[in-house]
């Protein structure tokens, strides 16, 4: 998978040592067989990349074979063997094998001498017999790595696909199933019991007794706490309020550059805040600058195996960054690579239950890159991983860069997306309140994995107080509505002043009308969902904050709603109450502009949500 080769060079990079890859080498791929001397290549890349590489190709049985009169020549030919013909003859069985090899080396009398003694059966399990299938020359390889030192190593095993079914080394044995007359004829080969195949101890030789006490002493049987393997880790202390940015209100600040104040005053480790700085590990794909980890890192420092001084600092040299490096800094650099920040997020917010230490890692991407890397986000996810995932710069408001840059689907994938709660402050003082949730969430035994999705786009700050649970629920009434109104406006992200004109000139005529931030679709969303089942489970009064956000409007009133992403995110609103939606958004590929070209382009400037609101209105 192409993530292995990035994984590779950061590795390399990162002078990642005692690390042992296994790669089970069957010589097939999902859909045929492989090309042949694949192996050359993949040696070639790990011995690059600065590892030991250990083929292990035979088992025992070949190698005494090979040790006898006429052994080499068999060695040979099977080395020689294409792997389309080795799988073949994997599957035809002892007697094609017998007259493909007597076809090339049968005038040798040590070669027949090796196989006229074997049945079709045993010499088939000749054959056969890769190092991948012999315990005891994984145990001899794995040892003798134990021994050599920590410089990593990756294990080539070769084995055959579907070993000992019908369909070993078939070319289309991927989705193989075996019928009922062979996985009976395979339950009583491996002495199985009809009724039995669920004893643990079935079909085996040794006593169940013996095994059972082998198997208390292993290391992976052994409890590490009361619970089991799993581990625990103290919860890490935050703060009732995280440090504001310093005269927050009537300031022009965007979101992105108000998450890098907050973290930079955090990494101070003064006060409240010193437990928390202590236990944040942040890291970025080559963007730590442009997504404003900047002044994180100056206070935490970068790690690295090594110390390493920051040689533009050592000179004397102009430079807003402090780049030194050592086994204490707290911000892990990588290159362009989104796959191994979601594997390094994962990994890292895995570390309470794997090795009873709690990190809360944070990392930062492009939001239109979050697509590139999300393969290893759901699988971190998947394996319930607890990190803070902040995606900046994001949408069309990225103006100048351009459509490459430019994200769409982003909202979506936070709505979609298990064990993820996603987020989209517009203003910093929403901010602070998420990224205090983020912290407290990740640690809780129900919680889950953050995303922020910010913007570069300064708005100026308001003054006021707010409600953190209706921020952290999903939304708040920036202007709540009269009772009975028959329109509302709904906002998300940075298209806030766009929103904000329209409304104040609809106020002239609809004076009654609401103005709704929102500021997590998704926990909308899932709130909603939560509230219907439980009304099917028979919970008559469940509610969610969505319903309770709405009820005060009219039951035909209509809503309005604007988003820097895909309107999809918004499309759902008109479901919960039966009311009509218009939502605004983005629904093509971006482009290069500023912000006010390509809002009118778009469909998101003040004029296109007053006409939304006139059609919305007028039916």
């Amino acid at each position: 998978e192409g993530n292995i080769y990035e994984a590779l060079l950061e590795g390399w990079k990162h002078d990642v040592r005692d690390v042992w890859w296994i790669i089970d080498y069957n010589r097939q791929s999902l859909d045929s067989v492989v090309a042949d001397r694949l192996f050359d290549r993949i040696e070639g890349l790990f011995r690059d990349m600065g590892w030991n590489v250990v083929t292990l190709k035979y088992g025992h049985l070949l190698e005494r074979a090979f040790a006898r009169p006429g052994g080499e020549a068999l060695r040979r030919w099977i080395d020689d063997c294409p792997n389309s013909l080795y799988a073949a003859l994997t599957f035809q069985g002892g007697a094609a094998w017998r007259q493909a090899v007597l076809a090339d080396l049968g005038r040798s009398t040590e070669i027949r001498a090796l196989l006229d003694p074997l049945s079709d059966d045993d010499l088939a399990a000749l054959m056969t017999n890769l190092g991948g299938h012999d315990i005891a020359a994984i145990i001899e390889t794995l040892r003798a790595a134990a021994a050599s030192g920590d410089q990593p190593t990756c294990f080539i095993a070769y084995t055959i696909k579907g070993m000992g079914l019908p369909f070993a080394g078939h070319k289309d044995n991927h989705a193989g199933l075996m019928t009922r007359e062979q996985m009976g004829e395979f339950r009583a080969r491996m002495n199985i019991r009809d009724g039995h195949e669920l004893d643990p101890f079935e079909g085996l030789a040794v006593a169940p007794e013996e095994l059972r006490r082998f198997i208390a002493t292993r290391p992976f049987a052994t409890p590490l706490a009361p619970e089991g393997r799993r581990l625990s880790a103290p919860v890490v202390t935050v703060p009732a309020v995280l440090p504001l940015p310093p005269r927050l209100a009537g300031r022009m600040l965007s979101t992105q550059a108000g998450f890098g104040e907050i973290l930079a005053e955090i990494g101070r480790g003064k006060g409240e805040c010193a437990d928390l700085a202590r236990r944040i590990l942040t890291s970025s794909p080559d963007v730590t600058v442009s997504t404003s980890l900047g002044p994180w890192v100056n206070r935490r420092g970068l790690y690295d195996r090594h110390t390493r001084n920051d040689v533009f600092r050592d000179a004397k040299l102009a430079s807003a960054q402090r780049w030194g490096m050592s086994p204490t800094g707290q911000h892990i650099e990588l290159g362009i690579a989104e796959q191994n920040l979601f594997l390094l997020l994962g990994a890292a917010g895995l570390q309470h239950g794997l090795n009873g230490a709690r990190v809360l890692p944070i990392g930062t991407v492009y939001d239109p890159f979050v697509n590139r890397g999300l393969d290893a986000l759901i699988y971190a996810c998947y394996q319930d991983a607890r990190f803070l995932l902040v995606s900046t710069p994001s949408g069309l408001t990225l103006a100048p860069e351009g459509g490459q840059h430019q994200s769409i689907n982003t909202p979506l994938i936070g709505i979609g997306a298990d064990k993820l709660a996603a987020f989209e402050p517009t203003h910093v003082d929403e901010l602070a309140i998420l990224l205090r949730h983020a912290f407290v969430h990740m640690q809780e035994p129900e919680g889950s994995a953050v995303w922020l999705r910010l913007s570069t786009r300064a708005l100026k700050q308001p003054a006021r107080a707010l409600d953190p649970h209706a921020v952290i629920a999903g939304g708040h009434w920036v202007v709540p509505p009269r009772p009975g109104a028959r329109i509302a406006l709904a906002y998300q992200g940075a298209v806030a002043p766009e929103v904000e004109a329209a409304f104040a000139e609809l106020r002239d005529e609809e004076e009654g009308a609401g103005l709704l931030a929102l500021t997590s679709p998704d926990r909308l969303h899932a709130g909603w969902l939560a509230a219907l089942a439980a009304r099917r489970e028979g919970a008559r009064d469940a509610s969610c904050h969505i319903e309770r956000l709405l009820a005060p409007l009219d039951a035909r009133a209509c809503l309005v709603s604007v988003l820097d992403g895909h309107p999809a995110a918004h499309a759902w609103l008109g479901a919960v109450r039966g009311q009509r939606v218009v939502p605004l958004g983005v629904a093509r590929f971006g482009q290069s502009g500023d912000i006010p070209d390509l809002y009118r382009a778009y469909g998101l400037d003040t004029e296109a949500i007053l006409e939304a609101c006139a059609q919305a209105l007028l039916g």
